[in-house]
């Protein structure tokens, strides 16, 4: 594995962002050269620059001066309930443009080109196990911009050797707690007596994010991927109250659960569960990492 970015030298836009993280580390054991974007109003460290995905001009010189072999575009509005619209298509449609403009202007072009896309994608979906063949039927404007994201994409799919990847919900230490088993964990390490939640009668398919961090990384190695789209996920589903039960019986005591109405949030996707054959196919076997183990690293973090 060591040998496998040596002499290479990677650009991970979001490089700060929760994903960026474990990303950044798995690159960096495989002798990668890291580098990546952050956020303007943080002070950069080595190899980081602060530029907004929408300044135009200051992400092209930042791809011009970086000169990737490999990149991992990370950076987007990531939570569904963001309030702000505007920004979400801004962001995970127009920025994600001007990233792919610049890199195709590049004299020498990356070898590979990984565009976090998102299972959400898939909506309401009565398909069961979803496949990446499964139509996509968006519920919501983060998904849509995603999906919107993805047919941009396609404008440039003869320019660079893209690789989109729709992972559906993982978590880990360091997430924010706006995001659902976070906040879970964080009720239980404080011992509160009570939460309050929104629907539970919902399914997703959780992955630890370093398998999900892991699988990019194999999948910017892998040629066959390029020109693929892939479902990052464990294959497995399971339910909101699954989630609590394990979270018991780690803490050692059961939580008062309360259903706030504000937290139920409209067209909410009741189940979302993936097959990952596809991505076992094209990067060999998974490192799937059981749900409990994933609180429990949480929980102890």
């Amino acid at each position: 594995m060591a040998a496998e970015g040596a002499g290479k030298r990677a650009l991970i836009t979001g490089l700060s962002g929760f994903t960026g993280h474990y990303v950044a580390q798995e690159l960096r054991d495989a002798g990668y050269e890291v580098f990546g974007t952050i956020t303007p109003g943080h002070a950069p460290g080595a190899n980081e620059y602060a530029v907004d995905l929408n300044d135009r001009a200051g992400l092209a010189a930042v791809v011009q001066e970086v000169q990737p072999d490999v990149v991992a575009h990370l950076a987007a509005i990531a939570f569904v309930a963001h309030g702000d619209v505007d920004q979400i298509y801004r962001v995970n449609v127009v920025g994600t443009r001007n990233l792919l403009e610049a890199l195709a202007a590049l004299a020498k072009k990356p070898s590979a080109v990984l565009l976090a896309s998102s299972a959400n994608i898939y909506g309401n979906s009565d398909a069961g196990v979803i496949g990446e063949e499964v139509p996509p039927a968006p519920a919501n404007d983060y998904a849509v911009s995603k999906l919107s994201m993805e047919y941009m994409a396609r404008l440039w799919q003869d320019k660079l050797p893209l690789i989109i990847v729709r992972p559906f919900n993982y978590t880990g230490v360091g997430q924010h707690e706006n995001f659902l088993l976070p906040k879970i964990v964080s009720h239980f390490r404080r011992k509160a007596a009570d939460i309050e939640l929104g629907n539970l009668h919902v399914w997703r398919d959780f992955s630890d994010v370093r398998m999900v961090a892991a699988s990019y990384r194999k999948l910017l190695a892998a040629p066959a991927a390029i020109g693929g789209a892939f479902n990052i996920c464990s294959g497995h589903a399971y339910s909101l109250g699954e989630a609590l039960d394990m979270m018991a019986d780690i803490a050692g005591y059961k939580i008062n659960v309360h259903v706030n109405p504000a937290f139920v949030r409209a067209n909410e996707v009741v189940r979302l569960v993936g097959s990952n054959r596809r991505l076992v196919a094209a990067t060999g076997p998974l490192s799937v990492v059981p749900l409990a183990d994933t609180l429990r690293w949480m929980y102890s973090a």
